[in-house]
Parts: structure tokens; sequence; C-alpha cells
């Protein structure tokens, strides 16, 4: 398996699909039938051959593995490398797992531009995989930023009524710090003489630059994961983007920021981000307390769950900055947690849309009498959301505030009043859409799960489940790659500690 070049083959596999769709020809009907076909094929086969990165990982291993390195631009130093460590990996796998899912979900909804709908998603996994295994700066860099244009096509032309508005807030706040990130990538490049990732993980920018370079970094990630207060796109990409596009945005494309923590700005500017340490605490608990707040306030179901989801990634960044191997850990499984619990939400909304075309919670109310099935589905994915043990929820959550108390009871305590809140919105959510009485004529012949939806939600419960009874399978795999970066910030810790005037 090491000596197939499998991670070009991952990322690139979906293109072949998108050159089979592309040479479909005939009548609208079987254009549409092949290119869904076609893309669930290449899809799937993606995955299967992904899965050769979990079976093939040394979890013992703290650097990259599977990695591959030919000549792209040597005479500016730059090339073609790729690998994956134990905290990239695992995002390629869950990249590789939803875009089937998606393909699925999208499979009756879908019935305009069926073909450039598919070639988009499929678009899409090669930048979403690329960014997740890319080694070199630039490279990292067109990926990164290849993802924005399938994206903004999927929210532009398969979007509801306001889809052109959310388009363009999404392009306009993600591009805007991209082109910081760009900046402070090209100084990076300049100042070490490299624009490979592995060796600037370990190299020292001088203390007085790393602020700089942190800071124009954090506008692109803060602006990916999003925080407060530059989370305002979320919520309208969310409502108007059609249900795969709510999926693949809430379970990948908001992992973009977490990861550029983990990947950048941590190992590479350890000393600048143990300074701003206090300033991202105030953020994510700010985002926390009030996003949840909101959420408790929605009337749209789509609203509420993207509202809650930057609540529950604002635990993302309070693990990540813990500087422990617990909160890292934690943050890295909340991340992988939510990656499918919320892509399960937004599909949960998107089977009673596709039935009765509303996602107001009021138009809902008793469906346990119609749709048991649906009502069990959706009570696990709730459950998970809130946090409850032996879901995947919960131990993402429980390992960050472990970290966050060990490094600031404080915050710990105010992250943890999410919880309650969380559950508080979860279960509003839940009680009003599936109990109490029938009553409304709409929903009296509405049907429950077919087998199609089945299939969509079958490997998503597999998860949250495996996630919840078995984590150690998840955290061996990123257990050397974090005890790695922790010491590296455990050593900038200690300077900042013993000169706190350094960086200023």
């Amino acid at each position: 398996m090491r000596d197939l070049p499998i991670l070009t083959l991952v990322t690139f596999l979906p293109l072949v699909g998108v050159a089979f769709i592309l040479s479909v020809r005939g009548d609208p009907l079987m254009v549409a039938r092949n290119a869904r076909n076609v893309a669930l094929l290449a899809s799937v086969t993606t995955f299967l051959v992904s899965l050769g990165l979990w079976f093939g990982f040394d979890p013992a291993g703290a650097d990259f593995q599977f990695v591959e390195k030919a000549a792209w631009m040597p005479a500016l130093g730059l090339s073609y490398h790729m690998g994956v460590d134990g905290i990239s990996v695992l995002f390629v796998l869950l990249s590789t797992v939803l875009i089937p899912v998606c393909i699925l979900a999208s499979w009756e909804s879908i019935t305009v531009r069926v073909k450039e709908y598919m070639i988009a998603f499929l678009v899409m996994e090669t930048m979403l995989v690329g960014t997740f295994c890319a080694l070199d700066l630039f490279l990292f860099y067109v990926f990164f930023e290849g993802v924005l244009i399938p994206m903004f096509l999927i929210i532009g032309v398969w979007g509801g009524p306001r889809r052109v508005y959310s388009a363009f807030k999404f392009f306009l706040f993600t591009l805007a710090g991209s082109v910081l990130m760009l900046l402070a990538l090209l100084m990076m490049y300049l100042e070490a003489g490299t624009a490979d990732i592995p060796t600037l993980m370990t190299h020292d920018f001088r203390p007085e630059l790393q602020v700089w370079l942190w800071l124009a970094l954090f506008a692109a990630f803060a602006v990916k994961l999003p925080m407060w207060p530059v989370h305002t796109w979320l919520p309208d990409a969310h409502v108007e983007a059609p249900t795969a596009g709510s999926v693949i945005l809430a379970g990948v494309l908001l992992k973009y920021g977490g990861y550029g923590f983990l990947r950048f700005s941590l190992p590479m500017l350890p000393d600048a981000s143990v300074m701003f340490t206090p300033l991202v605490y105030s953020m994510s608990v700010i985002a926390v307390i009030y996003t949840s707040l909101v959420a408790l306030a929605q009337e749209d179901m789509k609203k509420l769950i993207a509202y809650s989801s930057v609540a529950h990634m604002a635990y993302v960044t309070v693990g990540a900055f813990s500087m422990n191997v617990h909160g890292i850990e934690g943050s890295l499984l909340q991340m992988l947690s939510h990656g499918v619990v919320s892509a399960a939400l937004f599909l949960i909304v998107g089977v009673v849309y596709d039935r009765i075309h509303s996602r107001d919670i009021a138009t809902y109310g008793g469906l346990v009498h119609r749709m048991p099935l649906y009502a069990a589905v959706f009570m696990l994915f709730m459950l998970a959301s809130v946090g409850l043990p032996g879901t995947s929820g919960f131990i993402g959550e429980f390992l960050v505030l472990v970290g966050a108390f060990q490094a600031n009871s404080w915050v710990a305590l105010l992250t943890a009043i999410g919880m309650i809140l969380g559950a508080a919105y979860m279960l509003y959510l839940y009680r009003r859409v599936i109990f109490g009485m029938l009553t409304k004529d709409a929903l009296k012949k509405i049907t429950d799960l077919t087998p199609r939806e089945i299939a969509v939600f079958a490997p998503l419960v597999v998860l949250v489940v495996w996630m919840g009874v078995y984590p150690d399978s998840f955290l061996s795999i990123m257990h050397a790659s974090v005890e790695q970066l922790v010491d590296r910030l455990a050593a900038a810790q200690a300077d900042v500690a013993l000169s706190p005037l350094a960086l200023r």
C-alpha cells in the first residue's frame, strides 16, 4: 500500500468522474441519470481507496506518512509534496465519507443542472482532500482557495431565494481573510527560504515577526471556523444552500479553520499563539454563550442548527489553545464529531423540507405519529449534539473541558455553560417538531424515511455510535502527532513565561 501514490489517487480520483460526466451526451433525463450514477460511483470508489489510509497508518509515528514528493516549480523551491499525520488523516477520511452521502442525499431533490451539480461536488472533493494532504505552502493555498469556487456555485445556483446574496457574502468574507493568509505565507516562505510545511513547523521565526504572521493567519482561520464576530456569513449560507451544500459546509469546510490553527498557527508560531491565547479564549467563550442564546430564539430549523455550529466550533478553539494533550485531542475529536452530527442534522431538516417545503419549526409537530423511524434517527443525532455519553459529541466536549480546566478553570466553567444551553435549544427543537398531537393537515399524509434516506443516514449513525463507544480507535491515531505538537508548545510557554515582554 505504501508503494502506491495513495494520496494522489484519493485526491484526484474524483476528477476522473468529472471527465466521465463531461463526456455524457443524450437527452436531459439520461444525462442527469448518468451524471448521478457516475458521481456516486466515483465518490464511493474514492472512499474505498481512502480506507487504505486508515488500515495502513502507523499510529505510533508522529511524522508524516504516505509521503509523495515531486518537483513542481524547482526554480522557486516549490514542490508537489503530499503527506498525512495523525492530525490530518482523519479529516481526509471525513471528506471522503461525506461526499457520497451528499450525492445520495441530492438524488431526487436536485433536478436542474444535475450534470453541473455533480461536477461541482466532485471538484470540491478534490480540493478538500488536497487541502488536508498538501505539505507545500502554495500547494496548500491552491487547494484551500480552490474549494471556494464549487461552494460558491452550489449556493449561488442551487440555493434558495436569497442564494446570490448569500453566495457573494460567503465568498467575500472567506476571500478577505485568505488574502491576508497569502501575505503571511509569502513572508514565511521568504523568511525561512522554503515552502515545505514540515520544515516550517520546526523553524524558529523571530518573535516580533510571529505576531504579525499570527494575526494574518488568524484573519483567515477565524472566518473559516467561523469565530465570533466574523461568523455572520454562516447562517445566511446555510439557510440558502441546498441540503447537501449545508452538509459539506458544516461537515468539512468549517474544519479548515481548526485545522489551520493546528497545522500553522500553533506549531509554526508557538510564541505568538501563547501570547494571543487570552484573545482566543475570550472570543470562544462569547461565541459559546451568545450564539447558543441566538439559537434558542430561532424559528427556522436550519438557522438554529447553523448557530449551534458556531457554538460547537468554539469548543474547538478552546481545546486547541489549551495547549495540552487532552484539549487538543478533544478539539480534533470535536471537529470530527461535529462534522458527522451537524451534517446529519442538516440532512434531517432536508428530509421534511423535501416533503413539506418549509423549514419553520411552527409548521411541524407530532411527526412521531407518522415518522417513527425518522424520529428515532433525529433523536440520536440530537442527543449527540447535546453531548450524551455514548455518542460522539460527549467525548470531544469532555476532553475539551478537561484540557481547558488544566489551562484555565474560568474558561472551562464558562465554556461548560454552552453544554446547558445546547441541551436547551436542541431539546426545544426536537419537542416542537417530533412530539405533540398531529393536528396539521399537511402532515397527516407525510411518509417515513425511504430506503435511499436510510442509506444516507446509516453510515452517519455508525460513526456517531462508534466514536462515542470506542473513541480510542480515533484518539490512538492522533495521539503521537498531538504529543509532538504539545512538546513544541510547552517550550514556547516556558520561553514566554521567562521573558513575557519578548513579543511586545
